[in-house]
């Protein structure tokens, strides 16, 4: 947000630190100023100059010679070249830079120079070449009397110069977000007692109360405990007076008219928002806080038709809703030049609500933004005083005998205890009762001091404190921070956390001890995602962040395929990511893994290729082993849809599908616009914890060497070699410590329609035999293998 430094001394009588020892002492406590920005530098050395005639420019149509007087302490009247519409008549009063004067708006300094042959002396500045509005309608122009001539311009119009801060706010400290607060809290820093202004007292008052003119009702106290309203009567329509004008551009608002500049004002001034309703539109001289009906339709002040639901609280009058409360106001009550006639609103409403209205609607406003934080819901006489005193001052109108509060609802005050032992323990020092008491009361609680303690108050303009924690922080904050020494914490032996964090991070380092990089992707994704990978249907967000973010996640891939897509599109051809996270299944959280795999493996020496789906089950099967103790087993597998028909697979791990494997499908590929392969690897964490596979034992290294024997079966082309795998092993019985597949070979002198697959057995006696196996031993073994696979496969020995 933006603040004016001007606008925070004048609050603050005393404050005496410039802009800069201003924003350091904030940003010290907590309320970070990003940068420091002026505002009119261009209209310091301008001074308001009276026209004392003006004629055509001799020899350049368009352009006028003025005559202006800067006061009787200068020179002659001086004549300046003015190509601006809107020149005065004589005694009117206009803004004049003199020589020298440099204008940062425009990037120029004011130079006597010729035009068309005729020498101008200075300048006559348009608001925009100040840098005071983006206005260049014309120079700016005073009636006549305005001011003396020779006056600087700052010094009749303060407004005119300005340093303006810019403040990153976090969401807890809404207090901030109106220059009252920030005000208190400059004070608070300096040590400077503080006190709010009066409310700025009505110019003239009517005989009629706001009851006698207008009906109001909450129908809905817990989403609006309390409803303020005033009324101005005889309101004339015009533009704001400079001063105001210059305070909102400067502070990034776009001045409308004095009414809804009143409003604006309001909610920069003490961070509570107001809205103002053409009272003669309010019809039945009635307004109604209730829930609107589903369906029931309110153009707000966008111009755009708005369908409401049910949870949507609305203001209404007779008829139907007039604005969405605490978001946006209706067209049908806006204020317009016609207008004589206004009712002044200040409510508070609960933030939970409007947040969930702003977020359903997309509408994201100034007032929803204070709203939504918490505003000040002891503050709502106050600002209505202030605001119709205002309102009555640019108007001319006539304010009603009084206010209006409507309590529906009492919101209770909060007290906290804070233990003057609580203080070193948290901070490493200790600070005195009474500096601690004398802190928060200069914050605005009430402080109570008994043994041991200090019961505060908290005030209502600070929603964010609710524990004992968050009054010590105000106090160190103010103190300040560099008084709390540096310190290592207390480091204590504690149990390793278990639960599926502690799965997760197992997850993480074997995944990259394999070589690939973690990806943080959304638990939100979109639901055209998921439909294009057939995954289950998605939990559906109704006020998604994105349009791209609309379902809760059932599957992982969505977010890995959307990096793989960003990283081709930029250049990077070799992707290995993977990522763990919880899918939502039917309400319920499933921890899962998933990595994919695109580009060209590396290699050496060698022409690079593709990866393929060998090397997802490489993967699968080293990644498994490192989870659990276990290997895995990879099987081919008739789904799921999304991966290609010739290479999915399911990973086993004994006898139990835990995850699957594959090429996307080319289908996927086009709809996700992924521009080429990908393999990818998907795991249920959950399943694979599930089994039962109990605690790994010790197996004592081998005494006696090892015999080893190669085998080449022929089989038909139909026959798995995880098949042929897991009967060898049956086979070779207890003696066979190892059998691997290490060549697949077709053509040649086998048959077409089969396949020749070799083995490599290895057998060894085990560790608690008295002697080496011997050939015989193994020999026989073997054969009996080999009779084996051909009573089981129909394989014969490849000669």
């Amino acid at each position: 947000m933006k603040a004016s430094y001007l606008w925070i001394r004048a609050l603050t009588p005393g404050l005496s630190a410039d802009p800069k020892e201003l924003a350091s002492r904030l940003t010290a406590a907590g309320i970070e100023v990003e940068a420091i920005h002026e505002f009119g530098s261009g209209a310091e050395s301008c001074v308001l100059a009276w026209v004392v005639s003006s004629r055509p420019h001799p020899t350049k149509s368009g352009l006028k010679l003025v005559l202006v007087d800067r006061g009787s302490r200068n020179a002659a009247p001086q004549e300046v070249v003015c190509g601006a519409p809107n020149v005065p008549a004589p005694g009117g009063v206009v803004v004049l830079a003199p020589l020298g004067t440099h204008l940062p708006a425009k990037g120029m300094t004011i130079a006597r120079r010729e035009i068309a042959g005729v020498a101008s002396e200075g300048m006559l500045c348009s608001e925009a070449e100040l840098g005071l509005s983006e206005d260049a309608d014309g120079i700016i122009v005073f009636p006549a009397g305005y001011a003396e001539p020779g006056a600087r311009l700052t010094d009749v119009i303060p407004e005119a110069r300005d340093s303006i801060l810019e403040i990153g706010l976090t969401p807890n400290r809404a207090d901030c977000l109106g220059h009252v607060g920030l005000a208190r809290e400059a004070a608070a820093l300096f040590g400077i007692p503080w006190k709010p202004e009066a409310p700025e007292a009505a110019i003239k008052r009517s005989d009629r109360s706001v009851e006698s003119d207008l009906e109001v009702g909450i129908h809905d106290a817990e989403r609006c405990p309390h409803y303020g309203a005033a009324i101005v009567s005889g309101a004339t329509i015009r533009q704001s007076p400079p001063g105001v004008r210059y305070r909102l551009s400067a502070l990034g608002v776009r001045p409308i008219s004095n009414v809804v500049d009143v409003t604006n004002m309001m909610m920069l001034a003490h961070g509570h928002p107001l809205h103002a309703f053409d009272a003669d539109k309010v019809r039945g001289a009635r307004i109604v806080v209730r829930r609107a009906t589903e369906g029931e339709a309110l153009t707000t002040l966008d111009g755009t038709e708005r369908k409401l639901a049910a949870d949507d609280l609305v203001i209404a009058d007779a008829e139907g809703p007039i604005a969405l409360a605490g978001v946006m106001g209706g067209q049908s009550s806006e204020i317009t030049a016609q207008t004589k006639r206004i009712i002044l609103e200040c409510a508070y409403f609960d933030p939970r609500g409007v947040r969930r209205v702003a977020r359903r609607h997309g509408l994201h406003s100034e007032s929803s933004h204070r709203f939504e934080r918490g505003v000040d819901h002891g503050d709502t006489s106050r600002v209505l005083e202030d605001a119709l005193g205002m309102a009555c001052r640019l108007t001319g109108g006539t304010a009603s005998k009084d206010i209006l509060v409507r309590r529906a609802k009492e919101i209770p005050a909060v007290r906290v205890t804070m233990r003057e032992a609580r203080i070193p323990r948290l901070l490493g020092i200790t600070v005195p009762r009474a500096e601690a008491k004398a802190t928060l009361e200069r914050l605005g609680f009430k402080c109570e001091l008994r043994d041991g303690a200090i019961d505060t108050l908290v005030p209502s303009h600070r929603p964010d404190i609710l524990r004992e924690v968050d009054v010590i922080d105000e106090v160190v904050r103010v103190r300040g921070m560099e008084t709390v020494p540096a310190a290592l914490p207390a480091i204590r032996a504690t149990r390793a956390h278990g639960g599926r964090e502690a799965l997760h991070r197992r997850v993480r380092q074997a995944a990259t001890s394999l070589g690939l990089s973690e990806a943080l992707t959304f638990g939100f994704t979109s639901r055209k995602a998921l439909a294009a990978l057939g995954a289950p249907a998605p939990l559906v967000i109704d006020n998604p962040l994105t349009e791209d973010l609309d379902a809760m996640r059932t599957s992982l891939l969505p977010g890995l395929l959307e990096a793989v897509r960003r990283a081709r599109r930029r250049g990077v051809d070799v992707v290995r990511l993977f990522t763990t996270g919880s899918i939502f299944l039917n309400l319920e959280e499933r921890p899962s893994f998933a990595a994919v795999l695109a580009g060209e493996r590396p290699a050496y020496l060698a022409r690079s290729e593709a990866y393929d789906v060998w090397d997802a089950s490489g993967l699968a099967a080293a990644l498994v082993p490192r989870l659990v103790h276990a290997s895995a087993e990879i099987v081919p597998s008739s789904g799921p849809s999304h991966l290609h028909p010739r290479g999915r697979a399911e990973i086993h791990v004994t006898g139990k599908t835990i995850g699957t494997l594959g090429p996307i499908h080319p289908d996927v590929v086009d709809a996700l616009d992924l521009g080429g392969p990908v393999m990818v690897v998907e795991i249920d964490l959950d399943a694979l914890v599930a089994l039962e596979l109990g605690h790994p034992t010790y197996t004592p290294i081998p005494k006696h060497p090892a015999a080893t024997r190669d085998i080449a079966l022929v089989v038909r082309d139909g026959v798995p070699a995880g098949d042929v795998l897991r009967a060898l092993r049956e086979a070779a019985g207890p003696l066979a410590t190892d059998v691997r597949l290490f060549d697949r070979f077709v053509g040649g002198s086998v048959p077409p329609g089969h396949a020749s697959l070799a083995f490599h057995v290895v057998y060894q006696a085990p560790s608690d035999s008295p002697r080496t196996l011997t050939d015989v031993e193994v020999d026989a073994s073997h054969q009996k293998v080999v009779a084996e696979m051909e009573r089981r496969f129909g394989a014969s020995l490849r000669t």
